[in-house]
């Protein structure tokens, strides 16, 4: 079972891998045994993060990539595949939440901004690296998606916060899901699997909300397990989908949600 989920040997890009749910991704697939390459604009804090990985023993690096710039996607591509020889595991986890609005709110320059990395640059990413992954005839492609993309937003779980689910976030993470499934049935016969990971609400955050606490405690009321993700909760599936514990899954969705979903 050991040998199932380890991921040695295995190289690992993990886009927005400093970030929010980066984070956690990036220590998770590195303490598997992956040697992870975290990407995002901010290449210093990339390489900073990747430092504190490499203290504790395991294999990291950081590099600058914008997914607003097809050039800068290709240079890094390419940088990863002359450094280490293969891409196995790309995890899509950046998204930009710039011109985030509802739809009566919204006009043609925020709505495009945003797209320009949560559905362009999305397939930009992945484009490149199936390019190294198909004459290899393998890897693995994971997308990390959300509960706005299989359910619609429950709106009144917001009270009167002023918080809001925009427009755009439930048309990318729905888009995300069906990229998913297009890539799983299309390049499966490459043995190129793809798949999404799903989460609800996300307990560090939780910690800003400072006069959202209606919001938090409705959250909590709604979920059947009654909390928050941890970092931890992410980790398990992250790992299971990167690893030859989940070799004949392909074109799903895993909803990691606490039951929220489930209703």
């Amino acid at each position: 079972m050991k040998n199932l989920f380890s991921l040695e040997g295995k190289i690992a890009i993990v886009t927005g891998g400093a970030g929010f749910f980066g984070t956690p991704i990036s220590i998770a697939l590195a303490e598997a045994g992956a040697t992870v390459v975290i990407a995002s604009r901010d290449g210093e804090k990339c390489r900073k993060f990747a430092a504190t990985i490499q203290e504790k023993g395991f294999c990291a690096e950081g590099l600058a990539m914008d997914l607003e710039d097809e050039n800068s996607i290709r240079t890094f591509v390419d940088t990863v595949k002359n450094r280490f020889g293969r891409i196995d595991i790309l995890v899509n986890n950046a998204v930009s939440r710039d011109g985030f609005k509802n739809l009566e709110d919204i006009d043609k320059a925020s709505w495009e901004k945003a797209q320009r990395i949560n559905s362009t640059g999305l397939v930009l990413i992945t484009q490149a690296v199936i390019e190294v992954m198909r004459p290899q005839q393998s890897g693995n492609i994971i997308n990390i998606s959300s509960i706005q993309g299989a359910v619609g937003p429950h709106f009144p779980v917001y009270g009167n916060t002023g918080m809001t689910s925009p427009v755009n976030y439930t048309y990318d993470k729905w888009g995300m899901v069906g990229f998913t499934k297009w890539l799983a049935n299309f390049y499966g016969k490459d043995n190129i699997r793809a798949n999404c990971i799903s989460p609800g609400g996300y307990g560090p955050g939780v910690a800003q909300m400072i006069g959202k606490e209606e919001f938090v405690e409705n959250y909590k009321r709604l979920t059947p397990l009654g909390r928050f993700a941890s970092d931890d909760d992410i980790k398990g599936p992250i790992v299971f989908m990167a690893s030859d514990a989940s070799a004949f899954v392909t074109g799903q969705n895993l909803l990691v949600d606490g039951g929220w979903t489930s209703w």
